[in-house]
């Protein structure tokens, strides 16, 4: 993943920063990959970014107080969390995750080369800004080694 090398993975699974570090650099190189004709991959990780984003945005104390899970929900569950930011007045809820999570599946299984990702990346961005991720400078980020898959 595009982590590899410039952050601790494993605070991307423990700390808020870690989430927040790893959504960014995911963005970044889900962009490029994209922006390669690595359509498939480029998807794949632009929705390991909207994970991590949705994590940090649960885990950080800023943001936290505003998200109004029920009980019994498991918010480690995408479909839930989701649901749960735009019950909470986070997102807006136009961004289709159901149809998002469809073609990350299909982005597994196959290259898809002729895809026209503008659209969903339009959808992305907005998600990532409503949660606050984006914008962000990646100048801050650790330098990216283009030459990594």
């Amino acid at each position: 993943m595009p982590h590899f090398g410039l952050m601790n993975t494993e605070d991307s699974f423990k700390t808020p920063v870690g989430a927040l570090q790893r959504s960014r650099l995911h963005i970044r190189a889900g962009r490029r990959r994209l922006r390669q004709g690595k359509i498939s991959s480029g998807i794949l990780t632009l929705y390991d970014a909207l994970l991590f984003a949705m994590e940090w945005h649960i885990k950080a104390p800023e943001t936290k107080a505003a998200i109004r899970a029920e009980v019994g929900e498991d918010l480690r569950n995408d479909h839930v969390l989701y649901r749960v930011l735009v019950r909470s007045g986070v997102i807006d809820g136009r961004f289709d995750y159901e149809a998002f999570d469809r073609l990350v599946e299909k982005a597994s299984e196959e290259e898809m080369p002729d895809y026209d990702y503008s659209e969903l990346l339009t959808g992305i961005e907005s998600v990532m800004t409503q949660l606050g991720v984006m914008p962000f400078d990646e100048a801050a980020l650790p330098p990216e080694d283009p030459t990594t898959f």
